[in-house]
């Protein structure tokens, strides 16, 4: 039985990339949307904010050299493709979707209008959230911090490649120690880097729970709004 009713999941760019570390993966993106529908099929109202690493993370060198105003354009752009790929795999499992974005391309999806994609999630669509917030500066953890306080999420689940918070880069350091629950505050007076600063302060300043979670691990998105210990929660400490 889900814990939770409205969710929104933020999923790493990357992680749709695969193997590959840049691009598309179809295999891994069909498998991720399995999960996706499995927890749509139980009635939980979905909103996704997806990362754009998998293309602008391959520009990186170019992106370096360019204005930071068109780079940041550009990693938007990047999302858009994402959820449009997203949507289509979520289609494939039967699931209706809408995606909504904060620059407007009426031809490719609806723009982002807050009681509209309210009424989607309440009609049990599932709905993709592109372009960030439409401004430079901004990360999509705080786009994916920012709608989900717009629809009134009961939690940020946050994908990634590693298993949650750890005290510092699990990736560079072997005996780097997972958290399994942490308060806001000590998040940023650790400077950890699970989230950039803006969307942790938000979500205290709001008290809205994170949870960050293994996204590679098959299943976990449904363990994750089961309310099962997966992860590490980010909450009022």
């Amino acid at each position: 039985m889900p814990r939770y009713q409205r969710v929104l999941l933020k999923l790493s760019g990357e992680v749709l990339a695969g193997g590959a570390g840049f691009g598309l993966d179809q295999v891994r993106i069909r498998e991720l949307a399995a999960e996706v529908a499995e927890v749509a099929r139980r009635g939980v109202e979905t909103g996704i904010v997806l990362g754009g690493g998998n293309f602008i993370r391959g520009l990186s060198e170019a992106a370096r050299q360019m204005d930071r105003v068109t780079a940041d354009h550009m990693g938007m752009l990047a999302t858009v493709i994402n959820a449009l790929a997203f949507q289509d795999a979520l289609e494939r499992q039967g699931v209706a979707t809408r995606v909504m974005t904060a620059i407007e391309m009426r031809q490719v999806a609806e723009p982002y209008i807050r009681r509209r994609a309210l009424r989607h999630l309440e009609k049990g669509r599932v709905v993709l959230f592109a372009a960030g917030t439409s401004n430079p500066y901004f990360s999509t953890d705080t786009a994916a911090t920012l709608r989900a306080l717009e629809i009134r999420a009961q939690i940020l689940a946050k994908g990634t490649r590693v298993e949650g918070v750890y005290d510092k880069d699990p990736m560079k350091h072997p005996d780097a120690v997972l958290f399994r629950r942490i308060g806001y505050n000590d998040v940023l007076a650790r400077g950890l880097a699970v989230m950039d600063a803006a969307a942790v302060a938000m979500c205290r300043d709001n008290g809205l729970p994170i949870v960050v979670f293994n996204l590679n691990v098959p299943g976990n998105v449904l363990r994750v709004v089961e309310g099962e210990p997966v992860g590490t929660l980010i909450a009022e400490g």
